[in-house]
C-alpha cells in the first residue's frame, strides 16, 4: 500500500522514500495483524494438509505409482472369484461428514479351476481416512500379505474354492475425516450426499492404479502404457467396462441417515423405519444389476407421476420446481420411444434425484438418475427456438442408458462405449427431434460438430474411429451424435431401429464374453443398402472428414410465385490417421442440399426448407438448377452437418453473400478443426 500509493513519482526507489512519512503507527499496527493472520491460519493449513493428512508430494507418488506396478503387475493373470450378489448396510452420518458400511458379497468361482488365493483392493495410506474391521471371507483363510500404504491384501484360502462354489466375503469399512478439509471435502455432505460403491472392496490388480504418463513412466524404467485393449481381445472381453470384478449381480441395501432427510439406492422400497434419531431405508431390487450402484440422502420434497405401469419420481430440494415438469416429459417421452423401437423397460420406476452442484452431470444408475441441479433443477430454459432444452434432453438421455449400458454393455476394449453414450446420445436426439421437429435439430448437430472439430486438436495420445473410441468423450458423445443421426437420416429411422433392436435382443444382460462394437457395426451394415455401405465404412471405421461448400449461389425471379436457382456446390473428402495428417479421398457421395426462405417464430427468423433433397457428389464440384415457389433467402449443401465438416460455416450462404473460398489444404496437421471452423 506504501509503495503503490497514487502519485506522480515513478520509481519505486523513489516510492519508498517517500513511503516513511506515511509510516506511522496505524500502518505499523496493521502489518502486524495481517502478519499475524498469515502465520496463524497459514500454520493452520499446513498443520490439516500436511500433519494431519497424507500429503504426497507429486514425485513420491510417482514413485509410489511406479512400485505398485512392479510390486503388483505379476497377479494381473491371477484367477478370481466372481461377485453375483451384494447385501450391504451404508450409515451416512450427514453433521459430522462420516460413513459406515458393512457388507457381503457373495463370491462365486465362475472359472474352470479351483482358486486358492484372494487379491483385494481396498483404500489405503499412510494416514488414511478408512479403517476397516472387516475385510475377508467367511471360511478358513491365512493372511499372505497386507499392504496397507497401496490398500492390498491378499489371502490364501485353506480350502480352494471349486468351480461353480460360492462362498461370502464381509467387509466393515469406517471413514471419518481426520482434518478440516477432510470434512470439508468429505463425500458426505450436509444436504445432497451422492456416492457410488467406488468406496467398496474390489478383487483383482487394478490397472487404473499404474502410472499413466509415459514420460513419467521412462524415468522408472517401465514400458509405455499400452492403450485399451484392441477391440477384438476375447481375454478383455471376459470382462465389462463397467467392473472387472462382477457381471450381473442380485442387490439389497438398508440406508440410514440423520432423521429428517431420505436415503436412496437402487432398488425398491421394502420398508422405512425411524430409530434413536436415525432414518432408515430398505431397498431390494428384483433383477440382477451391473455392479454400479449409488447411495443419496438429503431433505427431499417429491413429485410422483406415472407411465403406463411405471412410476416416475423426481426428488428435489425445496424451492427448485423450475424445470420438472421438464424432466417428467422427458422420462415419459423416452419411455415412450425406446420402448417403441428397442424393447421393454425392465424396471417398474425412474427416479430422478437431485444433488448439489459439487459436480455438473447426470448419471444413470439401475432405475435410479442423480442429477445435478447445475444441469437440471436450477438451469434457466429460455423460451427461444435457438437454445436447446436442456434438462428435457439430459433426462432422455440418462433413461435411454437403462437400455444403453443397463441392458447391454460391450467389453472392456475399444469401442465399448459406442454401444452406451454414442446410442444413449442417439436415443436422446430421436426424442428431442419427435418434440421439437427436425428443423429444431441443426443447433444441436452445430454444437455436436464444433465440439468434436474443438476436442480432436487437443488429442495426447491419437483420434481413433468411433468403432475403436478409448472413452474419448469428443469422439463417443459429440461425434457419435452426428454420425448416427445422420445414419438414421441415410438408412432410414425404421431402418435402423429394427436393425438395433435385433441386436440388443441379441446381446443384452450378456454374461462373458461381452460384445464388441464390430457386432454392433455388422448389424447396421446388414440394414444398409449396398450403395451406402462406403457410409458405414468412413463413419465408423475410419476419420472422415468433409470440406463441402458453396461456391456460387444465385436466382431468378420468372414470376410472383416461381424462382429459377442456381448452385455450385462442393465436396471434397479427407481421411485422417491418428495425428490429424490428411489424405485426400476420391469423391462419390450422397450429399444433402437445401434451399430455404425464413418464418417469424416468436419474433424471431426461423428457416424453413423451400426444397430439400440428396444429390450424388461424383465430381469436386457440380452446378445444379432448381425451381421453387417462394423468394429463396439462402442456400446450401449439407445444410443440417450429417458429414463431419472441416469448415461447416462455408457450408450454407445467404443470397447476395460471396462465399469464402474453401480450405482444400493437405499441409501439416488437420489445424483449421481448431475452432469449428468459426
Amino acid at each position: 500500500m506504501l509503495l503503490y500509493a497514487r502519485g506522480k513519482e515513478k520509481t519505486i526507489v523513489s516510492r519508498f522514500k517517500l513511503s516513511k512519512y506515511f509510516y506511522n503507527a496505524k500502518y505499523k499496527l496493521a502489518m502486524l495483524g495481517c502478519l499475524l493472520v498469515v502465520v496463524v491460519f497459514g500454520s493452520f493449513i499446513y498443520y490439516e494438509e500436511r500433519v494431519v493428512v497424507d500429503h504426497t508430494p507429486i514425485k513420491e507418488a510417482e514413485k509410489r505409482q511406479a512400485d505398485y506396478e512392479k510390486t503388483y503387475k505379476k497377479y494381473a493373470t491371477l484367477l478370481q472369484p466372481r461377485i453375483v450378489a451384494t447385501t450391504v448396510n451404508v450409515d451416512m452420518y450427514t453433521k459430522s461428514k462420516e460413513l459406515h458400511v458393512a457388507g457381503i458379497y457373495t463370491l462365486k468361482n465362475k472359472n474352470t479351476v479351483a482358486i486358492d488365493s484372494i487379491y483385494i483392493n481396498y483404500i489405503g495410506g499412510k494416514k488414511s481416512a478408512y479403517t476397516y474391521a472387516k475385510l475377508n471371507p467367511t471360511i478358513s483363510f491365512k493372511e499372505v500379505l497386507n499392504d496397507k500404504e497401496n490398500g492390498i491384501k491378499i489371502l490364501k484360502l485353506q480350502q480352494p474354492l471349486l468351480p461353480n462354489d460360492s462362498i461370502n466375503f464381509e467387509f466393515d469399512v469406517y471413514y471419518k475425516p481426520s482434518s478440516y478439509f477432510g470434512k470439508v471435502n468429505s463425500p458426505i455432505v450436509g444436504n445432497g450426499t451422492f456416492i457410488n460403491n467406488q468406496y467398496f472392496p474390489s478383487l483383482g490388480y487394478e490397472e487404473g492404479a499404474e502410472l499413466s504418463q509415459n514420460k513419467a513412466r521412462a524415468e522408472y524404467k517401465l514400458k509405455p502404457k499400452a492403450r485399451m485393449a484392441k477391440v477384438t481381445d476375447s481375454a478383455a472381453r471376459m470382462n465389462n467396462y463397467i467392473s472387472n470384478d462382477a457381471d450381473w449381480i442380485r442387490f439389497e441395501t438398508t440406508v440410514s441417515t440423520d432423521e429428517g432427510q431420505t436415503a436412496i439406492a437402487p432398488g425398491y422400497l421394502q420398508k422405512e423405519w425411524s430409530k434413536d434419531g436415525r432414518h432408515y431405508f430398505t431397498y431390494k431390487m428384483d433383477s440382477p444389476i451391473l455392479n454400479f450402484y449409488s447411495f443419496l440422502s438429503a431433505k427431499y420434497e417429491v413429485k410422483k407421476d406415472k407411465w403406463n405401469d411405471v412410476n416416475i419420481e423426481i426428488y428435489y430440494n425445496k424451492g427448485h420446481e423450475y424445470n420438472i415438469d421438464r424432466m417428467i416429459k422427458g422420462v415419459k417421452k423416452g419411455l415412450d420411444y425406446y420402448t417403441t423401437n428397442f424393447g421393454p423397460y425392465q424396471h417398474r420406476q425412474v427416479r430422478i434425484i437431485e444433488f448439489p452442484r459439487y459436480s455438473s452431470f447426470a448419471q444413470s444408475f439401475p432405475n435410479t438418475i442423480p442429477f445435478s441441479e447445475s444441469i437440471g433443477f436450477i438451469t434457466k430454459v429460455e423460451d427461444d427456438v435457438d437454445k436447446i432444452d436442456v434438462p428435457f434432453y439430459v433426462t432422455a438421455h440418462e433413461v435411454a442408458h437403462q437400455w444403453w449400458a443397463h441392458q447391454v454393455i460391450g467389453g472392456n476394449v475399444q469401442g465399448s462405449v459406442l454401444m452406451s453414450e454414442t446410442m444413449s446420445q442417439y436415443s436422446a436426439l430421436m426424442v428431442m427431434e419427435k418434440e421439437y421437429g427436425k428443423d429444431a435439430m441443426k443447433k444441436f448437430l452445430k454444437y455436436e460438430m464444433n465440439t468434436y472439430l474443438r476436442g480432436r486438436t487437443f488429442e495426447s495420445k491419437g483420434e481413433l474411429p468411433l468403432m475403436l473410441t478409448e472413452n474419448q468423450q469428443y469422439i463417443h458423445y459429440n461425434k457419435g451424435s452426428i454420425i448416427m443421426y445422420a445414419l438414421k437420416d441415410y438408412i432410414g429411422e425404421a431402418n435402423l431401429n429394427n436393425a438395433i433392436k435385433t441386436y440388443l435382443n441379441k446381446v443384452k444382460f450378456q454374461e462373458p464374453m461381452y460384445t464388441n462394437s464390430i457386432e454392433f457395426v455388422d448389424y447396421i451394415k446388414k440394414a444398409t443398402p449396398d450403395s451406402l455401405q462406403y457410409l458405414v465404412t468412413d463413419m465408423f471405421e475410419k476419420i472422415t472428414l468433409y470440406e463441402n461448400y458453396v461456391k456460387k449461389l444465385d436466382y431468378k425471379k420468372i414470376n410472383d410465385t416461381t424462382y429459377k436457382v442456381n448452385l455450385t456446390l462442393g465436396c471434397a473428402k479427407f481421411y485422417s490417421d491418428s495425428t490429424g495428417n490428411l489424405k485426400r479421398g476420391a469423391v462419390n457421395d450422397f450429399v444433402d442440399i437445401g434451399i430455404f426462405n425464413t418464418n417469424k417464430v416468436k419474433n424471431k427468423d426461423v428457416e424453413k426448407p423451400l426444397l430439400f433433397t440428396r444429390v450424388k457428389m461424383d465430381t469436386p464440384e457440380k452446378t445444379f438448377e432448381f425451381t421453387v415457389n417462394k423468394l429463396p433467402v439462402s442456400a446450401g449443401i449439407d445444410p443440417y452437418l450429417k458429414l463431419i465438416d472441416r469448415t461447416p460455416k462455408n457450408n450454407q450462404y445467404k443470397f447476395g453473400e460471396t462465399p469464402e473460398k474453401p480450405n482444400l489444404s493437405l499441409t501439416g496437421k488437420d489445424l483449421s478443426i481448431l475452432i469449428g471452423g468459426k
